[in-house]
């Protein structure tokens, strides 16, 4: 089947309803780099927002009408029908709609009984008035309607003639869609299905679904209803939206092309979902979920050592999809549950080539285990595995340099500013160095006196930057006693790595992750350790 974006709509809400989620704030310009990524994967619609109701999406319909140029969507304008005993072409809303400049506009109607009589505090007989006349009049100004019959699920259940009565008008008055609204996102698959089944039978509409995510089933209630007969499905990128989320387009697009080998995208366009995910999750400034079927980094990741057994054999063995179809990538992660399969499979994918020596892969593993039982982890740091394996090979740990002594003081003078500073001794190329810095805490102070004191014998030091910084109590049960583990990640501007230390001292597990990132980073720019 090739792609055709009407045979069965993809509809993103991202820039509207995916908006709504808390701690989530888009500006226009934030907007507008989301739509053309939207339209890059290759979705049939994006719906904009509701030109007129805020002064952020009628800025933001101003602006896509001079500097938005899709390629592949139609772009729609949101919002509701017109208001009661009011004339449609005279509602100021509907007017906002009108003149927005989208060629398609998706009107919210009340399907629910109750919602009539208390939120818009009409009779139901006005109700179904105020959608043929919105229906009717944009459909006479040369636009696209779709419906979005809100609370639909609900309003059936109460009332079923009315709600199916909704949906008879709005097809009737010119509407191409009936989507039906899981607002609350209270229904299960089997529930979604026979009431789409029944819709389906009983007005002959083309129907959508719109589901959110309240019971966790969002995505699986959108492909029940797609089985059962539903043709446009809406959603939003990642899962965004109000209270738990609206069902993630991203997963039930793969669901359709990779299971139900139904062509909903642009050819090879699915291969882009992973790097669109993220680009997308670093506008919105919301950390993407690292378990996100199919685009989190952690979809295609193997810590069991028997995974990664059948996995040396046939990839296909634990995974239910190439990785490469999505954009994703398969990982290996080193723990205390690997075997020698993972630690070969992991240090390949590191450019590390054991060369089948099952001694020296057994030393691994049991060094692996040991430091992990200490309260180590390396599948959240790479780097110190790698220099973890170099040493098993060549009997010598890579190094440049070796610490001699390290000191920090932290001092709180009489105005309350608080001053630290580090002073950390080394030797390197046979000289021993001392050095000092300052930084807004004794890690950061440390981490500049020893960059200090190496750059000018490794001037490539002055790229690397200390990222991210994070710390783990192991035993609770011991308080400030605790054993503690802390990750660091570091850049050279090219590319991060990470590097774990673990000890009682906080300072002193710091200071191990930060010797190793500084190792690491020098033998990334191709210095030979000594």
């Amino acid at each position: 089947m090739s792609f055709d974006k009407e045979l069965i709509h993809i509809y993103d809400t991202t820039l509207r309803d995916g908006a709504q989620q808390e701690g989530l704030n888009l500006s226009v310009h934030d907007k507008l780099t989301i739509a053309r990524h939207l339209d890059d994967l290759g979705v049939g619609f994006i719906e904009g927002g509701w030109p007129g109701a805020n002064p952020k999406d009628t800025e933001f319909f101003a602006l896509a009408k001079k500097e938005l140029k899709l390629k592949n969507a139609t772009f729609v304008a949101f919002g509701a029908t017109r208001r009661p005993n009011v004339k449609a072409a005279d509602d100021v809303l509907l007017g906002a709609l009108r003149d927005s400049g989208a060629p398609a506009v998706t009107l919210v109607a009340k399907a629910y009984d109750r919602h009539v009589d208390l939120a818009l505090k009409t009779n139901l007989d006005e109700n179904l008035a105020m959608i043929r006349d919105s229906v009717t009049h944009l459909r006479q100004e040369g636009q696209r309607v779709f419906l979005d019959a809100e609370h639909f699920f609900d309003g059936y259940r109460a009332n079923r003639a009315y709600a199916l009565e909704v949906i008879r008008v709005a097809m009737e008055a010119g509407a191409d869609v009936a989507a039906l609204c899981d607002t609350n996102g209270g229904m299960l698959p089997d529930e979604i299905a026979d009431v789409v089944h029944d819709v389906l039978g009983a007005t002959s509409a083309r129907l959508g679904i719109h589901c959110h995510n309240d019971t966790g089933c969002a995505v699986a209630n959108s492909m029940a209803a797609v089985a059962a007969g539903a043709t446009h499905v809406q959603g939003t990128l990642n899962g965004y939206g109000e209270r738990t989320g609206n069902a993630d387009l991203v997963t039930i697009i793969a669901n359709l092309e990779l299971k139900k080998k139904k062509e909903v995208l642009p050819k090879n366009a699915l291969r882009e979902a992973f790097r669109i995910s993220h680009a997308v999750a670093e506008v919105t400034n919301i950390s993407p979920s690292p378990r996100q079927p199919y685009t989190g980094v952690s979809a295609f990741a193997h810590k069991a050592g028997l995974h990664a057994s059948a996995i040396k054999v046939d990839p296909s063995l634990y995974q239910h999809e190439d990785p490469s179809s999505v954009g994703n990538d398969m990982r290996m992660l080193v723990s205390d549950m690997a075997g020698r399969a993972s630690i070969e499979l992991k240090s390949q994918e590191l450019g590390v080539d054991l060369g089948g020596d099952k001694e020296l892969i057994g030393r691994i593993v049991d060094r692996v285990k040991e430091m992990e039982s200490r309260g180590f982890t390396f599948e959240a740091a790479d780097a110190s595995f790698e220099l973890l394996v170099h040493e098993e090979m060549s009997g010598k740990r890579p190094s440049f340099f070796t610490i001699n002594h390290w000191v920090t003081s932290v001092e709180r003078a009489a105005d309350q500013t608080i001053t630290t500073k580090a002073e950390v001794t080394v030797t390197a190329k046979g000289q021993e160095i001392t050095c000092s810095g300052e930084g807004n805490g004794p890690v950061n102070a440390f981490d500049n006196a020893l960059r200090t004191g190496l750059i000018s014998l490794y001037p490539e030091l002055s790229t690397l930057e200390l990222t991210d910084y994070k710390v783990r109590i192991l035993e609770g049960r011991l308080g400030t006693g605790a054993v503690t583990r802390v990750l660091v990640e570091t850049s050279d501007g090219k590319g991060e790595w990470n590097t774990v230390g673990v000890h009682e001292n906080v300072i002193a597990a710091s200071a191990m992750a930060l010797e190793d990132a500084v190792t690491f980073g020098l033998m990334r720019q191709g210095r030979k350790p000594e």
